[in-house]
């Protein structure tokens, strides 16, 4: 054979090769990420073929699918009272992808995960009929935590302490994800997202905020466990007023009257005492604090519910004035409704806190459950003897103390409030918390919520938990209960 017909049928077969190769890996190795590319044009047509498969509340969907007039894509998310789940369901937009639950099983929804599909299915890649998504959301207490919520800027977090799951997740102002569900709703995201108020933020998971004396639970566990003081009745050592250490700050309580000075965890909890709290953790010391705060779910990365939380932070580094000033929930720290709402859960159930879920299961068309959460997944936070006496400090705090506005006929109620700094040197409406829970009196039934009213439109003087917060939170604990 001629010298250049060989090297050139070499040359060209090792171009076969390399051509045969290159394939093999796409297919082989490549054609899952190129499928699931955002900027796959068959991935969206394929995920809007068919109706999606529904997210559930209560044995009812929240949201639906229907048929768009023209374009390639078929069908268009549709959301029932919108609104009211928008926390919970998140958006499946077909310009702006998806959030929250839409977005964790988009595949699930669309029919296109692999878990719905057969064996022979999975060869010939044949799109299935869509899951559905069942929630742990009770309508009920939804709909009182975003009627009680109104137009104030805040959220609320209820949470069944002995099982974990989550009766309500609301954050507002929210916002109605039909809007921008189709391919043609750039106005409607420009407003959105322009928006100063943030509807698209989730508040109750996604925006941790200084807790301001709602930490001071916290702050009383570590001292009942570490054995600082033996019980919630113990006289602590607590001047008033309290210099911050190796300073020359006066710490002030927000109620000058109040019997302050040296006064028990009871006491300190029911007129919200911050000269016994900033004391008692200089006194046990950052360490131990952040290890209490951090059972509770501080510093926790991977907080999925199954939406990630944002991780609440107890801070690390600092002097003893820096430290005694986390005591009441300032300097460095921060927590979100979910996290304050998971503290209150813990103390209401002995002392063990169950993992947070608001989904139950995950099914396929059949039925047939692909994934389920379980209920009362729990942890040891506290002493049962410990949650005990947090539970009657915190009734005390609602009979007789700050939280009287969360009282409930009938009902063991709990809570504490809290009233943040913001802004430097407090220059901007403070922040009003309450975190708490409620057990009925006859049925067993119990609840723990924790509420954050970031804006209410209320003059200054006029914000505080018990104010703002614990109206919200005894509507909300009210439906649990019922």
């Amino acid at each position: 054979m001629n010298k250049t017909i060989r090297r050139t049928s070499v040359f060209a077969l090792l171009l076969v090769l390399a051509l045969l190769g290159r394939a093999t890996w796409v297919q082989a190795y490549e054609s899952k990420a190129l499928a699931n590319d955002s900027k796959n044009r068959r991935k969206t047509i394929a995920q809007y073929a068919q109706p999606l498969g529904n997210i559930v509340v209560a044995g009812s969907p929240v949201t639906g699918s229907k048929h768009t007039e023209s374009g390639d894509l078929a069908y268009e998310r549709s959301y029932t009272d919108g609104e009211l789940y928008a926390a919970v369901t998140g958006y499946s937009s077909q310009a702006y992808g998806a959030t929250q639950l839409e977005g964790i099983y988009s595949g699930i929804l669309d029919g296109t995960d692999d878990r719905l599909k057969n064996p022979v299915d999975a060869v010939t890649r044949k799109q299935q009929a869509p899951g559905t998504v069942v929630t742990t959301i009770d309508p009920d207490v939804q709909k009182a935590a975003y009627r009680a919520l109104g137009k104030k800027k805040g959220a609320v977090v209820a949470i069944d302490p002995a099982t974990g799951r989550i009766l309500a997740m609301v954050s507002t102002p929210s916002y109605d994800p039909s809007a921008i569900a189709g391919s043609t709703d750039g106005d409607a995201w420009k407003r959105l997202t322009e928006d100063p108020d943030k509807p698209l933020v989730n508040r109750a998971l996604r925006q941790p905020l200084p807790p301001g004396s709602t930490f001071k639970l916290v702050v009383a566990a570590a001292a009942l466990e570490d054995g600082l003081y033996p019980s919630v009745d113990a006289r602590t050592q607590s001047p008033d007023p309290y210099t911050l250490p190796n300073t020359r700050t006066v710490l002030k309580n927000e109620n000058a009257s109040a019997p302050c000075e040296n006064a028990t965890i009871r006491t300190a909890l029911q007129y919200s005492c911050n000269n016994v709290f900033a004391k008692m953790a200089a006194d046990l010391g950052q360490d131990k604090v952040k290890a209490m705060a951090e059972k509770f779910g501080f510093g926790e990365d991977e907080l999925d519910v199954p939406v990630r939380a944002y991780a609440s932070v107890y801070p690390s580094g600092m002097d003893p004035a820096q430290t005694a000033l986390t005591g009441i929930g300032q300097f460095d720290v921060t927590a979100t409704p979910l996290q304050m709402a998971m503290v209150s859960a813990a103390i209401a159930n002995d002392g063990r806190l169950a993992a947070p879920h608001m989904v139950s299961e995950v099914v396929d068309s059949d039925g047939d459950a692909l994934q389920s959460f379980d209920d009362g997944d729990a942890t040891r936070i506290v002493s049962p003897s410990t949650a005990e006496q947090l539970r009657s400090a915190m009734v005390t705090v609602v009979e007789r103390g700050t939280g009287t506005n969360a009282a409930i006929a009938g009902a063991e109620v709990g809570g504490k409030t809290g009233t943040a700094q913001h802004g430097e040197n407090n220059s901007k409406t403070p922040y009003a918390w309450f975190t708490s829970y409620a057990k009925g009196p006859s049925t067993g039934k119990q609840v723990a919520v924790a509420v954050m009213i970031e804006d209410s439109g209320a003059a200054r003087s006029e914000v505080s938990g018990n104010g703002l917060a614990a109206p919200v939170a005894r509507k909300t604990m009210a439906a649990a209960l019922e």
